[in-house]
């Protein structure tokens, strides 16, 4: 398609877009009068309109019901939580046995590693990438700690390459080769958070897999972002929030995915408690754990149905719409937002570089030489809520559901007054 940067072309991808009706099951914040242009889902969704609905009606039926909503509410409490595993298994590219809904993500990462991360004398090793998502720093040394270990020898951070912006596949794949039977696992960002590149996932399964290790991915940024097929791809385990692309709410219940090889299994390393116990035996209080012989045996207790209920209202316009056309749109309204830099770039004194590489989701990554902090300032006050990273670095992710061409238009304008202004 040849891009043009006029507002009429803009409106006439909108006229054409078959997904721009849903702009309008959503919330806006409004600056100076006006919708915000909004490029921050990948840190918090937007809100769903239809996510008022599902909070009253739980709110409905604990002020009617009490504790008997857990089994007598229009959604009983008690399996509220597996509502969410079939339209979240089509997002993933899972079985629907191998997802379930609980806690948040680190918690979720740290359970999954008693079960993944088994370190022996000799295989005791976690391969990562460098600088990956604090959260998930603290979370590999703490483990790695946890099992007698010093960090600094267990945790092997994959670089990119002196002066490059992302990393390469050959290199994560020749330092699985050279851990070896070193190597306990591989965990890492699908989805890199800085810069927004997408790993290939399967290749790197595939590689970490045939040295005898786990293999698990950290989610965050790519559940609803791009395609998935977790089973297919052989991953032993992943975890992800809900609040990014998922617009589940600020903090919200985390999902994850367990390969079905793993399921309906006493013995494996686990923490367990009450709601991972079968169903049918639950209520009689037995002292013996009977796992669920699905993904909710990692569940330690029951749902926070306040938290769940937003987010499988997001989950019903997933299933209405559907992740191709997600991504397709997506495609499309990624590279509009690349040319309109470009063009932007052309006709200023500061120049831009766009560090996220073609694999990729929505996010573009942009270091503005030559600029500082108050562009960014500048154009918050205009209304694009974007996201600043040091040393001066914004992150823009438009996500399809909400984000027009229009949009992007829009914000290519407002960028090429915030620079000629100052």
């Amino acid at each position: 398609m040849q891009f043009k940067n006029n507002l009429e072309f803009a409106q006439s991808l909108d006229k054409s877009d078959a997904l721009q009706k849903y702009r309008q099951q959503f919330h806006y914040p409004q600056v100076n009068g006006k919708d915000v242009i909004y490029f921050t889902g990948n840190s918090l969704g937007l809100q769903p309109k239809n996510a008022q609905k599902y909070v009253d009606e739980v709110m409905q039926d604990w002020a009617k019901l009490a504790v008997e909503g857990h089994f007598y509410a229009e959604k009983p409490w008690w399996d509220y939580h597996e509502r969410l595993a079939a339209p979240l298994a089509k997002v993933v590219g899972a079985k629907t046995e191998e997802v379930s809904v609980m806690n948040t993500l680190t918690v979720n990462l740290h359970l999954l590693m008693v079960s993944f991360y088994r370190p022996t004398s000799k295989r005791f090793k976690i391969l990562c990438e460098e600088k990956a998502f604090p959260s998930d720093q603290y979370m590999l040394q703490s483990q790695v700690r946890f099992h007698g270990f010093d960090p600094k020898d267990a945790i092997v951070e994959v670089k990119k390459r002196e002066g490059e912006n992302a990393w390469r596949t050959e290199d994560i794949l020749a330092k699985i080769e050279e851990l070896g039977d070193e190597l306990a696992l591989v965990l890492i960002g699908g989805v890199n958070y800085y810069n927004g590149q997408v790993f290939d996932m399967q290749k790197i399964t595939e590689a970490g897999k045939k040295t005898g290790a786990s293999v698990g991915w950290d989610l965050a940024h790519a559940v609803g972002n791009i395609a998935l097929n977790l089973h297919d791809w052989n991953v032993d385990f992943a975890a992800w929030c809900s609040y990014k692309y998922m617009n589940s709410g600020p903090g919200n219940a985390s999902g994850i995915y367990v390969h079905e090889r793993y399921l309906d299994k006493k013995d494996i390393p686990r923490f367990e408690g009450w709601w991972g116990t079968k169903k049918d035996t639950r209520f009689l209080m037995k002292p013996e754990f009977e796992p669920m012989p699905n993904a909710d045996a990692w569940q330690l207790s029951n749902a926070p149905i306040l938290s769940v209920a937003p987010y499988l209202a997001s989950l019903q316009l997933f299933e209405e719409v559907g992740m191709e056309a997600l991504l397709e749109k997506q495609k499309v309204l990624t590279a509009y937002l690349e040319f309109i830099l470009h063009e932007v770039d052309k006709q200023v004194e500061s120049s831009f570089e766009i560090i996220t590489p073609k694999e990729r989701g929505c996010q573009l990554s942009v270091f503005l030489h030559g600029e500082g902090k108050p562009l960014f300032d500048y154009l918050m006050k205009q209304g694009v809520i974007t996201d600043w990273r040091e040393p001066n670095v914004i992150r823009l992710a438009p996500a399809p559901f909400y984000c027009s061409f229009e949009d992007m238009y829009r914000f290519g304008t407002i960028l090429k007054e915030g620079i000629q202004s100052k």
